[in-house]
């Protein structure tokens, strides 16, 4: 049995940096049309910028913010080869300023799913393991079709009409608890966001208006775990520099890492944006729940990037405090799996 049918992880994730002009520009290079887009200004403060298919490409969800969603024509389409810009938003396209852009592969528009207590419009990857899913919120236990057809592992959700933070379920802490991408609060126990696992069908949601208030339209990104693409786990910090190592089987071409036990920022990393361009060390962080943050070197968040994982190498609270316990998102630059060769230097 084949490990993954993913040669080539940039055929669903990439890491695309452009720089804005104020105007008119199309960003090309991506290598697919992004279905699931977020930016962060990387040179001055600017609020993180998350737009998708589904919602369309000006329609805006800031993750550093509990606010509603909001248009922003700044974004005008998705192309075949990544995505347009027309004016001069400071979040998204100032002159000479920097930007980085994740982008993810979906499946268009998305349709209809009627798996759930409540229909679902769906725009699956099943090959890498990602949805967005957009829902109409009941105020009652309810179940949604995620489409992916594995159990997702990490789901990210935000009410789209009413402040309130964003809301995530993450496997390694279970459904019984939650975190908010918006703020650095450790993880929390509720008996009303998430009432169970998710299924290879649906995901499931109580009562709290963060993930189904009545009424209200919804958004959720669903993770699941692809061999060698993908990997959604925990790591316990040991307080050094000397840090734990964490086995992903690929080298990871993104990261977030979040501190479950305690306070902490949402840290990013990504392969495009290293401290020393091919090489394994990255320091180059951005945090995804601040606006004030631009990217800047952090030595006590450095981490090592290496061909089957990562290794934590600063001691800063946010990432390696001795006993905490951790979570992490990674997506791979190049797997370990089927004929991809290794690259470790």
């Amino acid at each position: 049995m084949a490990y993954t049918t993913i040669k080539k992880p940039s055929d669903y994730f990439n890491t695309k940096l452009y720089t804005g002009n104020s105007g008119t520009q199309s960003i090309t290079g991506v290598g697919f049309q992004p279905d699931f887009l977020w930016i962060k200004r990387r040179t001055s403060a600017g609020d993180h910028n998350l737009v998708d298919v589904i919602r369309t490409s000006d329609k805006t969800l800031i993750s550093n913010s509990n606010g509603t969603e909001y248009s922003n024509a700044t974004i005008t389409s998705f192309d075949s080869d990544g995505f347009s810009l027309s004016g001069s938003d400071g979040a998204l396209n100032a002159s000479s300023s920097d930007y980085a852009s994740w982008n993810w592969k979906a499946n268009g528009a998305g349709s209809s799913n009627t798996d759930g207590s409540i229909t679902s419009t769906v725009s699956a990857n099943t090959t890498s393991g990602f949805s967005i899913v957009s829902y109409t919120g009941t105020g009652a236990n309810a179940t949604v079709g995620h489409g992916i057809g594995s159990a997702p592992k990490m789901i990210i959700i935000k009410d789209r009409d009413s402040t309130q933070s964003w809301s995530i379920y993450n496997k390694n802490i279970g459904y019984g608890n939650f975190l908010n991408l918006d703020n650095s609060n450790a993880s929390a126990s509720s008996t009303t966001r998430f009432t169970a696992d998710p299924s290879s069908s649906v995901f499931s949601i109580g009562t709290n208006g963060s993930g189904n208030g009545s009424g209200n339209n919804f958004i959720a990104y669903c993770f699941s775990e692809v061999k060698g693409f993908s990997k959604f786990g925990s790591y316990t910090g040991n307080g050094n520099a000397d840090g734990t190592f964490v086995y992903t089987g690929f080298k990871p071409a993104f990261l977030i890492l979040k501190n479950t036990s305690s306070t902490g920022n949402w840290v990013m990393y990504d392969d495009k944006r290293s401290a020393v361009p091919d090489a394994n060390i990255n320091n180059r962080i951005v945090n995804a729940n601040s606006s004030t943050d631009y990217e800047f070197a952090s030595g006590s968040r450095t981490i090592d990037t290496l061909s089957n994982g990562f290794k934590i190498r600063g001691t800063a609270s946010d990432t390696n405090t001795s006993g905490n316990s951790y979570i992490y998102m990674a997506f791979a630059e190049a797997p370990l799996v089927g004929d991809n060769p290794a690259t470790a230097r």
